[in-house]
């Protein structure tokens, strides 16, 4: 028993309810037919856009994914080589582990300055962010 509503005598015809008149939807608008797409990643696994940090990506220039910066980061640890540095920063191992061969080398010869260097040089690659290897890549945090 539901009646649809009359139109009212004032209005011209073509306008009110059952009639939408002028603002009616157009073909091609409005909810998909077939529903909305089902939902999910793609295949890799990862929304696109940025890839979260220490991630293994494929790409060979940046093994661990991308900093925020867009720099890549590397395969080398800076609390590793922060620890390497602290303990045996006077033959200069943590500057070896990083590929830094030349400083390192400049550590074994001075003793990592008395130890004063090795000691300074630990804690820096300790607390910097953007301490990177022999490639060029930030270390991985």
């Amino acid at each position: 028993m539901s009646e649809q509503p009359q139109q009212p005598p004032n209005q011209p015809p073509g306008y009110g309810y059952p009639n939408a008149g002028p603002y009616q939807q157009q073909p091609g608008y409005g909810y998909p037919q077939g529903g909305y797409p089902q939902g999910g990643y793609p295949q890799g696994g990862y929304p696109p856009g940025p890839v979260p940090p220490g991630v293994y990506t494929g790409d060979p220039n940046a093994p661990y994914g991308y900093d925020p910066f867009g720099r890549p980061y590397s395969d080398k640890s800076k609390i590793v080589a922060g620890i390497l540095q602290l303990f045996l920063g006077t033959f200069g191992v943590g500057r070896f582990y990083i590929g830094d061969v030349g400083i390192g080398l400049a550590q074994l010869f001075t003793c990592g300055g008395m130890g004063i260097w090795a000691l300074i040089d630990g804690i820096i690659l300790l607390t910097s962010n953007d301490k990177t290897d022999a490639q060029g890549r930030v270390l991985r945090g």
